[in-house]
């Protein structure tokens, strides 16, 4: 598999001379057989590399990281670097992601949420409106007769949605159509949505669950005539880029605990739903990041924890999404985990045979539609299990976890989390006893969220306790103003995409204007 000059592939192509271009692979966002554009080849790093990646800034770092996977026929590193720079001055940390060191002995918080929208999509999709920005400068520039324009539409089920409206927001030629379920997200995530007045965003707030949301997506996204109609751009973590963005803090943080010392042990524990956060681990590690384990946790809807968990790598979807005080993660199918199949196909079932490791994934995702469910094998889940690590948590879980961190933590003291970094706290402490403290390892729990944006659950959790007060100890001035403002959007009836498309019809008709 290797390759000089980075190109991508999809998940489900059997065809073995498949060399997409970076940019071609961002701005398509989904291969038109439905599969997923991944790496042609993972880049790996040296020792010597580490120890030069470990002093420099975050920005520097990503650079080092994206130039990697990036040819300089898509994007010289001069620009690459702007980009990257501008990405990331927007973010209320001068180290973007800080990694808050002890707060429970050998247990370390990876603080994701100091960009825009308080939240860790802020570090991918910062950069990915750039990266649209100038992909779609660079051709009109070059063809100023046949100006080209971006319809960018997605699903969230929460925090993608803003994270991409505020990073495409005012674009020139850019327009934004985000769906997300109605009553199923917190009441600040739809506010960050729904008060931003540009012209090029809207919001369409759908009757349904995100998975209803997200299959309406990219059924949209297989229309080849919509998509040709309108140019069609993604911005969920089916995107590329996306992944790619998030690869930087795990090399940044790990170098925080371990000055890159080889003995150094580290696990990730990672609240995980559509798998896109975690997967950025599996591409750190597999280019060469000496990890312990990357842990998976989910809340009640545990499809990811139930493969790690089957015998004979089940993957099978549930009746029903649950919805539960960790809403982001409500999800039955994790789009991203297609990509580690990917890998896992290659490297157990197709004797390194790219051809045949599309073919595999083919037939699992169309069992998966038809029958609700596939089944991977024992040598997929075993090979999986070297790497990865799970638990499942339950939303009482949550509230007595958001408690034990804000009595038990040293540094600070009360410490707040969110509910999805609560379902990462449980976890970590569940493996802590199982490895024992004797082990010497270190746990970096991703913090994925401000807890400000789950008021519900963070009050429930904290309100006993003297002195607590949500509007004092959580509530920043920028998210407290977000109440008062005009809100605009969309209400769809069902989750119908006919109704969808012709919500964005009659949309363009108003942002053309």
């Amino acid at each position: 598999m290797s390759q000089s000059k980075p190109t991508y592939r999809s998940t489900r192509s059997s065809n073995t001379n498949e060399n997409i271009s970076f940019e071609s692979a961002i701005m398509k966002g989904l291969a038109k057989d439905g599969g997923l554009f991944i790496p042609s080849s993972i880049p790996t790093i040296t020792a010597q590399d580490l120890k030069k990646w470990s002093t420099l800034s975050f920005v520097d770092l990503a650079f080092e990281i994206m130039k990697l996977y990036i040819s300089e026929d898509d994007i010289p590193a001069e620009n690459l670097h702007e980009i990257i720079s501008r990405s990331y001055s927007t973010f209320r940390s001068n180290e973007v992601t800080p990694l808050v060191k002890g707060l429970e002995s050998n247990i370390h918080i990876l603080e994701l949420f100091h960009g825009p929208t308080y939240a860790f999509k802020d570090v991918a999709l910062q950069f990915v409106g750039n990266l649209f920005e100038y992909f779609l400068n660079k051709h009109n520039s070059a063809n100023p007769a046949e100006i080209k324009k971006l319809t960018i539409v997605g699903a969230t089920s929460g925090d993608t949605g803003s994270a991409a409206i505020y990073g495409l927001r005012g674009k020139e030629n850019i327009r934004v159509f985000i769906l997300y379920p109605n009553g199923r997200i917190s009441k600040i995530q739809e506010e960050q949505m729904t008060t931003i007045q540009d012209k090029n965003v809207q919001t369409l707030s759908v009757t349904g669950t995100f998975d209803n949301c997200q299959d309406i997506v990219k059924e949209i996204f297989g229309d080849e005539e919509f998509n040709g109609k309108y140019n069609l751009g993604a911005v969920n973590s089916i995107n590329w880029a996306r992944i790619l963005a998030q690869i930087t803090y795990y090399f940044y943080s790990y170098f925080q605990i371990t000055n890159a010392q080889k003995d150094a042990k580290v696990k990730f524990v990672v609240p995980s739903g559509n798998f896109g956060d975690i997967l950025a681990g599996f591409f750190a590690a597999k280019m060469g990041m000496p990890v312990e384990k990357l842990v998976i946790a989910t809340n009640e809807n545990d499809i990811l924890d139930r493969f790690l968990k089957s015998e004979n790598g089940e993957y099978s979807r549930s009746d029903d999404v649950k919805a539960t005080l960790s809403p982001a993660m409500d999800i039955l199918i994790s789009s991203n985990f297609e990509r580690l199949l990917w890998f896992l196909a290659y490297e157990q079932l197709a004797d390194e045979d790219s051809d045949k490791a599309g073919d595999i994934l083919n037939q699992w995702f169309k069992d998966l539609k038809t029958n609700g469910k596939f089944e991977a094998g024992s040598s997929v889940v075993k090979a999986a299990s070297k790497l990865f690590d799970s638990e499942s948590v339950t939303d009482l879980e949550i509230l007595q976890s958001i408690a034990k961190v804000y009595q038990n933590s040293k540094n600070p003291n009360k410490y707040i989390v969110d509910p999805h970094t609560a379902v990462g706290m449980k976890a970590t402490y569940n493996q802590l006893a199982k490895d024992g403290l004797e082990s010497n390892i270190q746990y970096i729990c991703l913090s994925t969220a401000h807890p400000a944006k789950f008021a519900d659950a963070v009050n429930k959790s904290l309100e006993s306790f003297e002195g607590y007060s949500f509007d004092k100890d959580v509530l920043p001035e920028e998210l407290r103003k977000l109440s008062i403002l005009p809100k605009k959007l969309k209400l769809v009836s069902r989750a119908d995409i006919s109704l969808i498309k012709a919500a964005i019809d009659e949309e363009i008709i108003v942002m053309e204007q």
